[in-house]
């Protein structure tokens, strides 16, 4: 059996800084939802993959993966920060090789980088594509970090962990590595390429 890290979609957060009706998430970009295109590129790689999100935006992703694979966090939980999913999510699928994190928000990562990464954290215990000298997403740890992973809180995420241990870097030709959509304007500037 190849060596298969679990990919996890957060989808938990509140997208306040995305001043527009509706949840960043939800919004329509290319025939689907941010958070539906990011999810299909996730699946597109055959890795393993969850979803950390809340009970308004189970029916983003329940059309295209299983109920098993979609871990609800309370409003309460979801206001604890991007650690407190990640920690989630890792602890749900805690006998997983490893883990590649990857932001809802990111609907341009291609597969390839994804499995690029993931391939990555066979030998290293973390793992991030890099694109012209530029760190990106989704960022891969090992299972020898699951100890501090489900111990994760707040907003920080796994930063200190990514700073703490050597991380290997992929290089791609992925602009989306640096893609997210924190604002309507963000939003506005991926439409073009993904329409």
């Amino acid at each position: 059996m190849r060596f298969a890290p679990t990919i996890i979609v957060l989808a938990a957060g509140r997208g306040s800084r995305f001043k527009a009706s509706g949840h960043k998430l939800e919004q329509p970009l290319g025939g689907s939802t941010v958070l539906a295109t990011t999810l299909h590129h996730a699946i597109e790689t055959r890795l393993p993959v969850a979803v950390v999100t809340t009970a308004a935006l189970v029916p983003q992703v329940a059309d295209q993966i299983a109920l098993r694979d979609i871990i609800v966090v309370s409003d309460a939980q979801a206001a604890r920060g991007m650690g407190h999913s990640i920690a989630t999510g890792v602890g749900e699928r805690a006998d997983a090789p490893g883990w590649l994190i990857l932001p809802g928000d990111m609907p341009l990562v291609r597969p390839e980088t994804m499995a690029a990464v993931a391939a990555a954290l066979e030998g290293h215990a973390v793992a991030f594509p890099q694109l012209r000298g530029r760190r990106g997403h989704p960022v891969g740890f090992s299972a020898e970090l699951y100890a501090e992973l489900v111990t994760l809180d707040g907003d920080e995420g796994a930063r200190r962990l990514v700073a703490r241990y050597p991380a290997f870097t992929v290089e791609v030709s992925d602009p989306g590595v640096l893609v997210d959509i924190d604002t309507p304007a963000d939003l506005d500037a991926v439409r073009g390429p993904v329409a």
